[in-house]
């Protein structure tokens, strides 16, 4: 038997049967990715496996460089037969980080290459994938329907103009695209690039910044843009949810005394962060997105190489901020307001997946089913045990049968494996947990309540 089998993470007969006769063949909708539109709406055809499958994942890299690998041989001038061979060889010493397990099943969903990947057999599968990335049906879009992709949802700056969403969008493609409003470039008034933003935003809000009530002109500006192209969405990846109240007139002063240029205080900085946050959030509110957060990373720590190669190349950690406090107070504000739009909160530290899964609870007013979610395992814990232990500590304090399910956050058109990888982790829960006899052998209802999870909550929360 190979590795990856029809069987593969399913270890009872319940599992399997609430894999395959319910899980599996449920679409995807990835509702959060960093897919670039450009390839999907010109249907790009990739040359070989290193320009699909290792370029730009630092999950990659990260693993080569702790196993030594040059530079060279990763972000480097080396040929990409010579930087898939170097990965190939770091393969086998990835064993039981989710590395091995995620290339074998991609490999194996593609390309139908069932062969352990090592240095002996790297030279066999580069001449395998080369021939079958440029033969009919490998195109990017093909890709995403060979996986059964019913919808992508990419991530865009307010700055973007949106031309390969709608180019897309006037084709006959079937995959659909959408796209979530990330605007932290525009809240976080502490970084020494804000006004050199400030100024590329007034290019396409088409007016001048210079005062915080022009940044609020400008930002709904776009969202209205976002929304005429079919946004419904937007994302914040942040350390923590900021909360430092301030009046109008402080907020105003703060943001004046930054555009001149002038030094801020911290609690300058969180107080601008605070008023922008809930002023996005309310407007995402009144149009009906939904709005997500992904909270708890550590990033850029090393500036050496930070410098040399730039933001999301493999130099991220997880932090381990305070999230209870803020992220309550936060909520509880546009609540009271009754301003609070669908919400899903990612959670990057372990250590607080029972504070997220209790915190939902707080904002779930029986208005919308699942209004407020924990989101799935992601980044460093988007393999078995960060799943299983996300799962977990939803099921024990909220309701998992509402959970909105798996999202690749992607920049690999390879990545899509992950959902039936989620997928298998699931059924492997419930199904064992069946075998034990802690759950009843009621396979049509839990077999509906994974068919949800996999596919029908995430099409009723989006409604894309």
């Amino acid at each position: 038997m190979s590795f990856i089998h029809d069987n593969f993470l399913l270890e009872t007969k319940q599992a399997q049967e609430l894999y395959h006769n319910y899980a599996a063949k449920m679409p995807i909708i990835d509702y959060h990715c960093h897919l670039p539109p450009a390839d999907i709406a010109n249907d790009t055809v990739f040359e070989n496996i290193t320009k699909i499958w290792i370029n730009g994942d630092h999950y990659k890299w990260r693993a080569m460089r702790t196993l030594g690998v040059d530079e060279t041989y990763i972000t480097g001038n080396a040929s990409d037969k010579e930087k898939f061979a170097h990965w190939a060889k770091t393969v086998p010493y990835t064993m039981r980080n989710p590395l091995y397990h995620w290339t074998h099943l991609e490999l194996a969903r593609y390309y139908d290459v069932y062969d352990l990947l090592s240095e002996k057999t790297a030279d066999a599968v580069y001449a395998k994938t080369a021939e079958l990335l440029n033969s009919p049906g490998y195109s990017c879009q093909n890709l995403l329907k060979k996986m059964n992709v019913e919808v992508v949802c990419t991530t865009e700056d307010p700055i973007d103009s949106l031309d390969h969403h709608a180019r897309l969008a006037q084709s006959d493609a079937t995959v659909k695209m959408s796209t979530a409003f990330r605007p932290d470039k525009a809240i976080m008034i502490g970084s020494d690039a804000f006004n050199a933003y400030l100024d590329s935003l007034e290019n396409v809000a088409e007016m001048d910044i210079r005062t915080y009530d022009d940044l609020k002109t400008a930002l709904r500006k776009r969202i209205d843009y976002f929304h005429e192209h079919g946004c419904r969405l937007s994302d914040h990846g942040l350390n923590q949810i900021s909360f430092e109240p301030a009046t109008e007139s402080e907020v105003k002063a703060i943001f004046s005394k930054k555009r001149e240029g002038k030094a801020l205080s911290r609690i300058e900085v969180l107080q601008f962060e605070t008023a922008m946050l809930l002023y996005l959030a309310e407007t995402y509110h009144e149009l009906g997105w939904v709005q997500q957060y992904h909270l708890g990373a550590l990033r850029n720590n090393n500036t050496r190489m930070l410098a040399q190669l730039g933001p999301d190349t493999g130099w991220d950690s997880i932090g381990d901020y305070s999230q209870a406090e803020t992220l309550s107070k936060f909520l509880n504000a546009l609540d009271t307001k009754d301003k609070l739009t669908k919400t899903i909160l990612y959670n990057l530290n372990p250590a607080d997946n029972e504070v997220m899964a209790t915190m939902i609870g707080n904002f779930n007013d029986g208005t919308i089913k699942g209004k407020v979610q924990l989101g799935s395992g992601w980044w460093f814990l988007d393999q078995k045990d960060g799943m299983e232990k996300q799962m977990n500590a939803l099921s024990n304090m909220g309701l998992i049968s509402c959970f909105i399910g798996m999202l690749t956050d992607s920049r690999s058109f390879m990545s899509f494996p992950r959902h039936e990888y989620f997928r298998r982790v699931l059924c492997n829960l419930f199904g064992n947990e069946m075998h034990r006899g802690e759950l009843p052998n009621d396979m049509e209802w839990i077999g509906k309540l994974v068919s949800d999870i996999s596919y029908n909550n995430a099409n009723e929360y989006f409604k894309f």
